[in-house]
C-alpha cells in the first residue's frame, strides 16, 4: 500500500472516530436536552429509589428511627426535640407504646444527611382530647390554609408561577422534576463563578419552589449556607416529589399548594411567627382569608367582591406577600416603600404577560398596602374550650419542659387527657351562669350565709373532680367561672379556714396510732408503771385506754379517740405563736359545752380543735428527751442553746421586716421614714441620728437638729453635749433603741444599708449575727427564768410544728412550713384546694397515695416517620396513711354531710333508680384580712384581702374533689358567705355530675386502687 493510501486510510479512521465522537456527543446532547426538558430518566431512577423510602408504626420502642437535627419546620413541630421529650416523659412514668420504624433505605439516606422523605403536614398543632377521644382543644398552625389545590384561585397560582417557574404545572411534561430548573441553575452557577472573581457580584439563588421549601423548612436556620447544602436540598426535594411515582403533575400541584401554605413571612409583634399566605394576609394586613379567596376567584366581569377597587387591594396584598417572602423583615417591617415599588413593577409585568387584565392592573396599582407592624391578634377560643385547655396545657408545659404555651401550641402533638368533655362543659356553663343574679337566685344562692345581698358577679367558683382508678387519681373536671387564666385551685395560697380541721384530725389520729403501736403489746401492769409529762394528755389517755379496754385493736382505739371530750369554751387564753391569743366558735351555742371529737368535727367547733392542736403539740414536744428537765433546771446547758436559737430566729424576723421597709431607699428617705413615728424629743432624734450616721461630724449633726427642731434655740454647747452623750460609744445598741423608743435592729439596719447601698438580705443576715445576740443579751441573765421559759417554749412549739409539718407534707400539704400556732388547726397556715383533694384521695384509697394524672397518652408526629406514642404506666402507689385511720376519717367526713355543716347536700346524689350515693366532706371558710392593732391590742383597722369558702368532698367510692368560692380585694369585705355557699353550688351541680358518676358503675368501685409492691407506711 502506497504512502498516499495509508494516509487516506488514516485520515478516514480519524474521520470515523471524530464522526462517532460527534455522534455520541450529539446523542448525549439530545439526551441531556431531552432529560432537562422531560426529566424522564430522573423519574424512572428516582421513582424506583423513592418507593423504598418508607416507614411503618409498630408496638414498642423503635431501633430504626432517626430524628432530624435542625430545620425551622422540624424544630417548630417538635421533631428535633422528640428524643428529649421522650426522655423527660420516661422520667415521669410514661413508656413508649408504639413508634415508627424506618425502612432500611430511608434510614440509610437520612443518615447520609438528606431530609427524611414524607409528605409534610400543611397545618398542624397541639390537639387535646378527653378520655373518650372527643376534642377539647385544637391549635392549627398555620390556621388559614388551602386543604386542596383546586380551592386556590387560579390568579394566585398563575401569579406565583410567573414569579417562580412558568413551566411548573405544564401537563405536557408528566415526569418533570420540579426540584431542578436547569436554566435557573445554570445562571446561578455562572454567577457563582463570577462571584469568586468579584466578591461584590450578587448571586441569586437557583432554587425552585420545591427546593425553597426544603431550605426554609429543613435547612439549618432556613438558609443555604453552602453548595453541599444546595445539593442536599435538590436531592431531598427530588426524592420527595417522586415518592408518589414517576408521574409528577399531582405532586407538582401539591408543591404549589404546600408552598403557598408554608412560606415564611417573618413575625408580627403581638402575633408571633407568620407562615403561609392565609395567615400572612390576616397578620400583616388584617385581611379576611375567605373573603380574599372569594374576591380573587371571580373574573373581571363577574366580581365576587363588591367592586374592582376591593379586588385590586386583595390582589396587591396577595402578590406583595409572595414578593416579600425572601426578605420579609426588610419589606414588611423596615421598608414598606420598597415593597410597594416592587409590587407595582410585578403588577405591570403580570398584565403585560396576560395573567391579569388591564382593568385589574389599574385597580391593583391604585391600591395601597397598610402593613400592620404591631398588632395583638388573639385566637378566638370559647370560654368552655379555654377552661379545658387551661387544665391540661400547663401540665404538658411542665412534662415537656417547653418554654412557653405559644411553643407548646405549635407542636405536632395529640394529647389524650383524662378530662370528661361532657361533664366539663356542663359544669363550666353552669358555673359561669351563677354570676348572673337571676341564675344565682334560681340556684338558691341569694340566702343569708350564702351570697345574701352580695353581687354574684364578683364571686369566682372553682370546681375540681377526680376519679380514683388503678394506679392513679385521674382528673375528670377542672374549671372555674373566672374569665381569665387564673387557677385558684392550684395557683395561689389561700386561707381555707376549717378545712384545716381535716388535716388536724388526721394528725390527731396518727398520734393515737403511734401510741397504740408503742404500747399495745404491753401488759396492764407495765402500762400502769409508765410515767408521762403532765401536759402530754394524749399519752396519758392512751395508757389509760389500753389498761382498761377489752378490745385493744387499733380500730377500736381510734374510734374511742373520736369520743374523747374537749371543752368548747372560748374563755381561755392560749399562749401560742409567741404570744397570748383567744379564739371563738363560729356558732356560740357550743360555747358552754364539752363535746366529743366526732361531733366537733361534724359541726366544725373551733375551740375543740384549738385544744386538740395543743395536745398534739405537747405530744411532740414531750417526745424529746428530758424536756421537763430543760424547763426546770437553770443549769441545763441546753437552755443557752435554745435561747441563742430564739434570739437568732427572732432577730431574723425583725431584720427581714426592716430590710423590706428600707430596701432601695436613699439615706435621707430612710431617715425620714425612721423618724415618722418617733416622738419629737431631742434626745431621741439625737440618738437616732448618731446611730444611723455615726461618722457625721458636729456640724452636720447640728444642722440636722436645728432643721428638725426649727423653733428650738439650741446653743452650740447644748448640741455638743447631745452629740457626745448619744454617740454610739456612749450606749450599747440595745440602750440606744430604748432611748429612741425604736427597735435597735431597725437602727442597725438603716445604718448598715446607708453604708452598703446594694446589700441583699443575705448580707444583712450574715453581718448582723453579733447585733442579733446583743439585742437579746438580757434574756441570758439568770433572774429572767420566766422570760427564758416563755422563749424556750416558743421554740419547742416551733419544733413540734416542724414534726407536724412532716406528716402534713407526706399527705400532700403544698407549702414548706406551718405557722407555729394552734390557729393552724383552723386554717392560719393556708392550703390549696388541689392539695385538699389529694388528701381526700388518700383517704378514699385507704391510705394509699397515688399520683394525680391529667394526661394519659401523648401521640407525637402522627403519620410521619417520627411518629411516637407514649402512655402513662400504672403507679404502684405509696402507703402514707394507715388504712384504719383512713376508715375513721372517711366515716367522720360522711357525718359532716349527714348531720353537720354540709347537711343541706345530704341525699342529693342519687342513682337513676333512687339509690342514694354516699357523700362525705369537710367545709371551711377563710376571711383573710389585713389588720392593724394599736396599744393594748386594740384593733384600729381591718381591711379585707379576700374571702374564701371551700367544700372538699368524696362521692361514692371513686369520685372526690373540691368546690371553692372566692372573692378578692376590698370588695370581699361586702360578703358574709360561709362554706354553705360551695355546698349549695355543689348541690346545684349534682344533676350535671351524676351522669359521669353513674356511668363509672359505682357498684364495682370497691377497692380499685392497686396495692402491688406498695411502699411501707412511715409510722410516727
Amino acid at each position: 500500500m502506497s504512502s498516499r493510501d495509508r494516509t487516506f486510510l488514516y485520515m478516514r479512521r480519524i474521520g470515523l472516530v471524530l464522526a462517532s465522537a460527534l455522534l455520541v456527543i450529539a446523542l448525549l446532547a439530545v439526551l441531556a436536552l431531552f432529560e432537562m426538558r422531560t426529566s424522564w430518566f430522573q423519574a424512572h431512577y428516582l421513582g424506583r429509589m423513592a418507593k423504598d423510602l418508607s416507614f411503618r408504626v409498630e408496638p414498642g420502642p423503635s431501633s430504626s428511627i432517626f430524628f432530624p437535627q435542625e430545620g425551622p419546620y422540624d424544630q417548630r413541630l417538635g421533631y428535633v426535640s422528640l428524643p428529649e421529650f421522650i426522655n423527660r416523659l420516661t422520667r415521669n412514668g410514661y413508656t413508649i407504646e408504639s413508634q415508627a420504624r424506618f425502612s432500611t433505605h430511608l434510614l440509610d439516606i437520612t443518615k447520609q444527611g438528606f431530609n427524611t422523605t414524607f409528605r409534610e403536614k400543611t397545618s398542624t398543632g397541639l390537639r387535646i382530647l378527653d378520655h373518650n377521644g372527643q376534642t377539647l382543644f385544637v391549635s392549627s398552625y398555620p390556621e388559614r390554609v388551602y386543604d386542596d389545590f383546586n380551592r386556590i384561585p387560579d390568579v394566585i397560582v398563575q401569579s406565583l408561577l410567573f414569579i417562580e417557574n412558568k413551566e411548573l404545572l405544564n401537563p405536557d411534561l408528566p415526569y418533570l422534576n420540579p426540584a431542578v430548573e436547569w436554566d435557573r441553575l445554570a445562571k446561578a452557577v455562572i454567577l457563582k463563578g463570577q462571584h469568586l472573581v468579584d466578591r461584590d457580584e450578587r448571586v441569586p439563588g437557583g432554587s425552585t419552589l420545591a427546593t425553597q421549601m426544603e431550605k426554609y423548612m429543613h435547612s439549618p436556620d432556613g438558609m443555604t449556607a453552602s453548595v453541599n447544602e444546595k445539593f442536599r436540598q435538590m436531592i431531598s426535594a427530588s426524592l420527595r416529589v417522586y415518592s408518589g411515582g414517576k408521574e409528577t403533575l399531582e405532586a407538582r400541584r401539591q408543591v404549589v399548594r404546600d408552598y403557598i401554605n408554608s412560606i415564611p413571612l417573618g413575625a408580627v409583634p403581638g402575633y408571633g411567627q407568620v407562615h403561609g399566605l392565609g395567615d400572612g394576609l390576616y397578620a400583616w394586613y388584617g385581611a379576611d382569608f375567605d373573603y380574599v379567596n372569594k374576591c380573587l376567584s371571580g373574573s373581571e366581569h363577574a366580581l365576587a367582591c363588591k367592586d374592582m377597587e376591593t379586588w385590586g387591594l386583595a390582589y396587591r396584598q396577595m402578590l406583595s406577600l409572595f414578593l416579600a417572602q425572601r426578605r420579609p423583615s426588610f419589606y414588611l417591617l423596615e421598608n414598606n416603600d420598597a415593597l410597594e415599588g416592587k409590587t407595582s413593577v410585578f403588577i405591570r409585568l403580570l398584565a403585560d404577560n396576560g395573567i391579569i387584565t388591564q382593568a385589574q392592573r389599574d385597580a391593583a396599582l391604585l391600591a395601597k398596602l397598610d402593613v400592620h407592624k404591631n398588632i395583638s391578634v388573639k385566637r378566638k377560643v370559647s370560654f368552655v374550650e379555654r377552661k379545658a385547655a387551661n387544665a391540661i396545657r400547663p401540665r404538658l408545659l411542665s412534662l415537656l419542659e417547653v418554654p412557653t404555651l405559644y411553643d407548646l401550641d405549635l407542636l405536632d402533638l395529640t394529647a389524650k387527657s383524662t378530662l370528661d368533655r361532657s361533664t366539663q362543659e356542663e359544669v363550666t356553663a353552669a358555673l359561669s351562669k351563677l354570676q348572673d343574679p337571676e341564675s344565682a337566685k334560681a340556684a338558691g344562692l341569694m340566702e343569708p350565709r350564702l351570697l345574701g345581698k352580695g353581687d354574684p358577679s364578683r364571686v369566682v367558683y372553682s370546681f375540681t373532680l377526680y376519679e380514683r382508678t388503678p394506679g392513679a387519681n385521674v382528673l375528670r373536671v377542672q374549671t372555674d367561672s373566672f374569665d381569665q387564666p387564673f387557677n385558684i385551685n392550684e395557683g395561689v395560697k389561700l386561707e381555707l379556714g376549717s378545712s384545716a380541721k381535716l388535716r388536724t384530725l388526721v394528725s390527731y389520729l396518727e398520734v393515737v396510732a403511734s401510741l397504740h403501736s408503742r404500747y399495745s403489746g404491753q401488759s396492764p401492769e407495765q402500762l400502769s408503771g409508765i410515767k408521762t409529762a403532765k401536759p402530754d394528755h394524749l399519752s396519758a389517755w392512751a395508757l389509760n385506754y389500753l389498761v382498761q379496754a377489752s378490745d385493744k385493736s387499733l380500730k377500736s382505739m381510734l374510734e374511742a379517740s373520736m369520743e374523747r371530750n374537749y371543752s368548747a369554751s372560748p374563755s381561755e387564753h392560749f399562749f401560742t405563736g409567741g404570744g397570748e391569743h383567744s379564739f371563738s366558735n363560729f356558732d356560740d351555742k357550743y360555747d358552754r359545752r364539752v363535746i366529743p371529737v366526732r361531733e366537733a368535727f361534724h359541726n366544725s367547733v373551733n375551740l375543740v380543735f384549738i385544744r386538740m392542736m395543743r395536745d398534739i403539740v405537747n405530744y411532740y414536744t414531750y417526745q424529746r428527751e428530758d424536756i421537763a428537765d430543760l424547763l426546770e433546771d437553770m443549769d441545763d446547758p441546753r437552755r443557752k442553746a435554745y435561747l441563742e436559737r430564739f434570739a437568732d430566729r427572732e432577730g431574723k424576723i425583725f431584720l427581714n421586716r426592716f430590710y423590706r421597709k428600707y430596701q432601695g431607699k436613699g439615706f435621707e428617705e430612710a431617715l425620714d421614714i425612721l423618724l415618722q413615728n418617733v416622738a419629737h424629743v431631742p434626745s431621741r432624734f439625737a440618738v437616732i441620728f448618731r446611730s444611723v450616721k455615726s461618722q457625721a461630724g458636729i456640724d452636720e449633726f447640728s444642722s440636722f437638729m436645728r432643721y428638725q427642731f426649727p423653733n428650738s434655740l439650741f446653743q452650740d454647747a447644748a448640741l455638743q453635749r447631745l452629740y457626745i452623750d448619744y454617740s454610739p460609744e456612749a450606749y450599747p445598741l440595745v440602750d440606744r433603741g430604748y432611748i429612741a423608743r425604736t427597735h435597735p435592729l431597725e437602727l442597725w439596719t438603716v445604718a448598715y444599708l446607708a453604708a452598703h447601698p446594694g446589700a441583699g438580705i443575705e448580707d444583712v443576715t450574715r453581718d448582723s449575727v453579733h447585733e442579733r445576740l446583743e439585742v437579746y443579751s438580757w434574756l441570758f441573765r439568770t433572774h429572767w427564768k420566766n422570760a427564758q421559759d416563755i422563749r424556750i417554749r416558743t421554740l419547742l412549739e416551733v419544733e413540734a410544728f416542724s414534726d407536724i409539718h412532716r406528716s402534713w407534707k407526706q399527705l400532700g400539704y403544698p407549702f414548706g412550713s406551718l405557722v407555729p400556732s394552734y390557729a393552724t388547726a383552723i386554717g392560719s397556715s393556708a392550703d390549696r384546694p388541689a392539695a385538699l383533694s389529694e388528701l381526700v384521695g388518700i383517704i378514699l384509697n385507704e391510705g394509699m397515695r397515688y399520683p394525680t394524672l391529667r394526661v394519659e397518652k401523648l401521640h407525637f408526629a402522627k403519620d410521619t416517620p417520627y411518629e411516637t406514642t407514649l402512655k402513662k404506666e400504672l403507679d404502684k402507689g405509696e402507703q402514707v396513711m394507715l388504712p384504719e385511720i383512713a376508715s375513721v376519717v372517711k366515716s367522720a367526713m360522711t357525718g359532716v354531710v349527714e348531720k353537720g355543716t354540709a347537711k343541706r347536700i345530704s341525699n342529693v346524689f342519687r342513682m337513676t333508680d333512687g339509690t342514694p350515693v354516699t357523700l362525705g366532706g369537710k367545709t371551711g371558710t377563710g376571711d383573710n384580712r389585713h389588720e392593724i392593732y394599736g396599744p393594748r391590742g386594740r384593733l384600729i383597722k381591718s381591711e379585707a384581702i379576700n374571702r374564701t369558702a371551700v367544700f372538699v368532698f368524696f362521692i361514692g367510692e371513686r369520685f372526690f374533689g373540691t368546690i371553692t368560692a372566692y372573692a378578692a380585694g376590698r370588695e370581699a369585705g361586702a360578703y358574709e358567705f360561709t362554706s354553705m355557699l360551695p355546698v349549695q353550688v355543689l348541690k346545684h351541680l349534682a344533676p350535671k355530675i351524676m351522669p359521669l358518676i353513674e356511668g363509672a358503675d359505682l357498684s364495682t368501685g370497691e377497692g380499685l386502687a392497686l396495692r402491688i409492691n406498695s411502699e411501707p407506711i412511715n409510722r410516727l
